[in-house]
């Protein structure tokens, strides 16, 4: 296993994507299905860019952009619950499984941010 395997933040938005893309195989709504997917597997790839660069800082950057996929991903889930796409049920699992890795990523740009101060 690698290290990035190791980072528990990466495991888990990889397995959000992976959910959101079982999820909408069946969706017939092609521009909703390539802009839901697109969002959640940018989460995990961004942190995995972020986490094979040179420095704590561009780690930062890349979970900062990572964060704001899945603040796309979490309206887009939203709009899927409002129009039927998702269940009450699978739809609020799914955002609060966005919203816990939101405060992951948050909690590892403090940190990065704070270690690349000292």
């Amino acid at each position: 296993m690698d290290a990035l395997s190791e980072l528990n933040v990466w495991r888990r938005s990889k397995s959000l994507a992976v959910n959101i893309y079982r999820a909408m195989s069946v969706c017939r709504d092609r521009a909703f299905k390539e802009q839901i997917t697109r969002a959640a597997v940018s989460i995990p790839s961004n942190i995995a860019e972020g986490y094979e660069r040179s420095s704590r800082k561009e780690f930062a950057r890349y979970l900062q952009i990572a964060r704001g996929s899945c603040a796309e991903l979490r309206t887009q889930i939203q709009i899927g619950q409002d129009i039927g796409y998702f269940s009450k049920e699978h739809g609020d699992n799914l955002l609060k499984e966005a919203l816990e890795l939101t405060k992951m990523m948050q909690a590892l740009i403090n940190r990065c941010r704070a270690s690349s101060q000292q």
